[in-house]
């Protein structure tokens, strides 16, 4: 169900946000029934409709990726003369449904992941395709995949809140729904590391913006630990690349050089941009906390 508001709806939500809590309830009424799928399908196999999933991706991928663009410049613009909402609690709702959902990914996949890598090694983690179709697994990855749209909903509570809007948000989102959406139908090789790593990551970055919207104080040495994982996480995504190339080349891997280039110039603008960020954030602001004092 898509839920569309039109500017005199939006008008007449800007003093109340009771309203808006309301609708924005529409799509938690969703998430939730695909959570409570999610957790009966932890300790069971799924079968993923695969055939009518690929193309249906391929055609929205870019539809999903303009509609986002257009919210971003279009909301900005409409907020530039309206008060901020809070929406704490929605926040709260939302970013602890992400937080549980990655968190049940990152042990599934993770189990399956340090499984094959301690049984098999290396090599066969990385090229290995079973990943895609294991009893379990595959349900993670089509998961994951498709987690991409809700999580553009991320960018929502920023424009609506007029928090600053970074560079580095928007293009990872866009950027990662495309790639993540093209890539799947070919089963590449580096996939359950590369999904493996971002459920992790984002279990604990989503309980930590839950943590912030329901008022609890959090070190900030918690927030560059997050950064900090970010960078490690596109360094070994770089590597991963490099990896299936280098196996490519003798048949032990099955991916493109099309898709390993597309895929390690993503990662590497990630680390240069969450590079930049951590040194904004914390480094930088640092200094001129200590120059001030």
């Amino acid at each position: 169900m898509v839920l569309s508001v039109g500017f005199p709806a939006w008008d007449s939500l800007a003093g109340n946000e009771e309203k808006l809590f309301f609708c924005l309830s529409l799509s938690f009424s969703v998430s939730a029934s695909l959570f409570s799928a999610i957790l009966f399908l932890f300790l069971f196999p799924v079968s993923v409709p695969l055939p009518q999933a690929c193309p249906w991706m391929q055609e929205k991928s870019f539809l999903f990726s303009a509609l986002y663009a257009a919210f971003i410049f279009g909301g900005r613009h409409l907020m530039n003369k309206r008060a901020k909402f809070e929406l704490r609690k929605p926040l709260v709702l939302w970013s602890l449904s992400l937080a549980v959902f990655s968190i049940f990914g990152a042990v599934r996949t993770g189990a399956y992941m340090l499984y094959i890598l301690m049984t098999k090694g290396l090599k066969q983690s990385v090229c290995d395709q079973s990943f895609y179709i294991g009893p379990v697994s595959k349900f993670w990855a089509y998961a994951f995949v498709l987690s991409k749209a809700p999580e553009l909903g991320d960018t929502i509570f920023i424009i609506l809140r007029k928090q600053k809007l970074i560079f580095l948000h928007w293009y990872h989102h866009i950027t990662v729904l495309l790639y993540s959406w093209y890539s799947y139908k070919d089963m590449v090789a580096g996939g359950g590391w590369f999904m493996t790593m971002n459920y992790g990551v984002h279990a604990v970055m989503y309980s930590y913006y839950a943590l912030r919207a329901a008022g609890f104080r959090v070190s900030r040495k918690f927030a560059m630990f997050i950064t900090l994982s970010q960078i490690t996480q596109m360094l070994i995504g770089c590597v991963i690349n490099y990896l299936v190339f280098s196996w490519m080349q003798h048949g032990q891997c099955h991916s493109h050089v099309q898709n390993i280039i597309w895929s390690s110039l993503m990662y590497l603008s990630y680390f240069v941009l969450f590079c930049h960020f951590f040194f904004e954030a914390y480094i930088g602001k640092t200094r001129k906390e200590r120059k001030v004092d």
